[in-house]
Formats: C-alpha cells, sequence, structure tokens
C-alpha cells in the first residue's frame, strides 16, 4: 500500500507541474514569451514544448505506459534546466528560481518513476 501511494505521487506531481505551465505555454504569458524568446524559439518552440508536456503528462498518469512518460519527461526538462543554466540563468523576470525548482522537481519525479518501472523498460530490464 505504501509503495503504491508513493508511485502515485511520483506520477500526480510531475503531471500537475507539467499540465499547469500550459496555461502559460499556450496562452502566450510574457513570461513564456520571454523564455522562448531569448532561446530563439518563440512561438513555435513554446507551443511544440506545451505539446509534448501535455503529451508527457497523460503518459505518466496512465499506469501502462508511466515509463515511456517518465523518459520523455526527463528529456523534456532536461533541456529545460540546461537552458537555465546555460542561457537563461537561474532566475527569470524576478521569479527567485521557481521555474528551475519546479523543473527539479519535475526531473527527480521521473527519474524515480523511471527507476521504479525499469523492468518495463527494454534497456532498463536487467539492472
Amino acid at each position: 500500500m505504501k509503495n503504491r501511494l508513493l508511485h502515485w505521487i511520483l506520477r500526480i506531481v510531475p503531471a500537475v507541474i507539467l499540465l499547469q505551465t500550459l496555461y502559460f505555454k499556450f496562452s502566450g504569458s510574457p513570461e513564456s514569451m520571454y523564455i522562448f524568446s531569448m532561446l530563439g524559439l518563440e512561438p513555435y518552440g513554446r507551443i511544440g514544448t506545451g505539446i509534448a508536456e501535455l503529451i508527457v503528462s497523460i503518459l505518466i498518469l496512465v499506469p501502462r505506459t508511466t515509463w515511456i512518460g517518465a523518459l520523455l519527461g526527463l528529456g523534456i526538462i532536461t533541456g529545460a534546466i540546461l537552458s537555465h543554466l546555460f542561457d537563461l540563468g537561474i532566475e527569470i523576470m524576478d521569479d527567485g528560481g521557481y521555474l528551475i525548482i519546479l523543473g527539479i522537481i519535475v526531473f527527480v519525479c521521473c527519474a524515480l518513476l523511471l527507476w521504479i518501472d525499469r523492468e518495463k523498460v527494454p534497456i532498463l530490464k536487467n539492472l
């Protein structure tokens, strides 16, 4: 029971974080437009990333596809974290580092989900 609850928490947390950012990406909020303009990806990168994050959130929440969502989520969020570290900076528009903290939380949850479901992942089955 305890492991099952932990597994659900690890699935819900990144899905909620990724889903709540969709409003900002799809509505063209100033923060989101600023970030993707700094990366030279506005507007297509913003919309494309939003669509990818929606897909990842759904995959994470469906038990049979959690590992696929976690793997894709790791890829997406690694790009976001690296963008913060090398291009954008830790703090975006006086957010106090809020966005990178959310990214790190998503990264940790996806990594743990992938580890927990490693027997379902063809490459990780033998670990």
